[in-house]
């Protein structure tokens, strides 16, 4: 198993290095830059700001210097846009909202998911299956920029319940209609894989001899099928955490939480490099840290995956 993570670590560090330059790469394709608007800077006064900020260097300086910076200080730069900010500042900002709210929205889609993907499968064809199916279904169909305002109208403007927006230090008001708007669709994924993973292992050889010997239902379920039921959904799990986590713009803007994925956006349509890059470093990185848990959880399920 150690073997295994080195190799899997190994591989992660240079991933993340082409993720960088492959995005420096990007940015600069574009036309354009942070510092140019409809209204142009005179030249001199360009030139000195982009001297400011290293961005009159070649592109594979900039992109080692960069590197550099990360790598050996953790320094991601200053902003481009957001004055007296450095790029680490935003982060501490909004990624403790996101987190907070997508790790809520995490737990709700697994739980609620992976309930209804395993009692539409033991009760197929029943009125229970079918329900579960359209719970689910709904749920996919219904996107999160659509279900957010409609959340909004319902318990804010009608009803009274809870707030219509802010923070307010994620105190659970605040919570629970950003978690509903981000984990629906997950949760409808997750419910599908975790049905048709339950019906391939019903229908596997093992548990028709578990069945035969005269186990209970119950401890089929849990001793027998729910491990290898896990597998296809624990591969969707490592991406849909990283992107419930990160944030979500429709979450963000419709609920005023101030987390980070406003910040991304905002970044992309600015120019703002260096947050741009901080922010898809983090992500990638999210990304690769938790596809190596999903990968050593696999591994650690179905031992044949390390050879």
């Amino acid at each position: 198993m150690f073997s295994y993570i080195v190799r899997r670590i190994a591989v992660a560090i240079p991933t993340l290095l082409i993720l960088v330059v492959i995005s420096f790469i990007l940015m600069f394709a574009a036309p354009g830059g942070p510092f140019t608007s409809e209204r142009p800077l005179p030249p001199d006064l360009l030139a000195n700001i982009n001297a400011k900020y290293g961005l009159d260097k070649p592109y594979w300086y900039q992109i080692i210097h960069y590197i550099w910076n990360v790598v050996a200080h953790f320094d991601f730069g200053a902003s481009f846009k957001y004055k007296d900010q450095t790029v680490a500042d935003i982060i501490k900002q909004g990624f403790p909202v996101t987190l907070t709210y997508g790790f809520w929205s995490f737990v709700v889609a697994v739980l609620v998911g992976v309930s209804l993907g395993v009692v539409a499968a033991i009760r197929q064809n029943t009125w229970l299956d079918y329900l579960a199916v359209g719970i689910s279904v709904g749920a996919q169909a219904l996107p999160n920029f659509v279900l957010a305002p409609m959340l909004v109208l319902v318990f804010t403007l009608w009803l009274g319940w809870l707030p219509g927006g802010g923070w307010n230090g994620g105190q659970w008001p605040y919570l629970i209609m950003p978690v509903i708007a981000l984990s629906t669709s997950y949760m409808a994924s997750i419910a599908r894989i975790t049905r048709s993973s339950m019906l391939e292992v019903l229908n596997a050889g093992f548990i028709r001899t578990a069945k035969a010997k005269g186990l209970p239902m119950r401890r089929i379920i849990w001793r027998h099928a729910m491990k290898p039921t896990m597998l296809p959904v624990l591969s969707y799990l490592g991406p849909a955490f990283v992107g419930m986590i990160t944030g979500s713009v429709v979450v963000d803007v419709y609920f005023s939480t101030g987390g980070i994925g406003l910040f991304f956006v905002n970044s992309a349509f600015n120019r703002d490099y260096s947050t741009m890059m901080g922010i898809t470093i983090l992500v990638g990185a999210l990304t690769i840290l938790f596809s190596l848990v999903v990968d050593v959880l696999y591994a650690w399920i179905d031992p044949k995956i390390r050879y």
